[in-house]
């Protein structure tokens, strides 16, 4: 199953995209990161069968194992794309949220767009590595 996060905005060559970087290549599932502009810009088109997730302050928030199960269930199942959509600075629309598979948060705390992109290759890193027994999840 594909990984792909989508995000609005540019990161650059950056801190917080090394560290994305470094989580993404550590991941042994296929993983895609598109960037699009602030504004315009059109989705990639969606594959027939994939799952929508939002990362969203209106969103569940997922422990890492709860995140991991979420993920195998939909690999198990077939789906051939995990699309993780970052939106703009002011999120996404009532419609957007009505769409998603799935509206993900991470805490009630605001956290900047490349912030977030980082922590999101992280537990995606972490989630694959639960799933294959990895000894880099460590529940206390």
């Amino acid at each position: 199953m594909l990984l792909h996060i989508v995000a609005r905005g540019r990161i650059g060559r950056s801190p917080e995209a090394e560290l994305v970087d470094r989580y993404l290549k550590r991941i042994a599932w296929p993983t895609r990161l598109s960037e699009l502009p602030d504004r315009g810009g059109r989705e990639p088109d969606r594959p027939a069968q994939g799952r929508r997730v939002l990362l969203d302050e209106k969103g569940e928030t997922l422990g890492s194992a709860a995140f991991a199960a979420t993920l195998g269930r939909w690999r198990d199942d077939g789906v051939r794309e995990a699309r993780f959509l970052i939106g703009a600075a002011d999120g996404f629309g009532d419609a957007e949220r009505a769409e998603a598979d799935l509206l993900l948060s991470f805490g009630r705390a605001t956290w900047p767009h490349l912030l977030a992109r980082a922590m999101l290759a992280e537990q995606l890193f972490r989630a694959t590595s639960i799933l294959a027994n990895h000894p880099y999840h460590r529940e206390g």
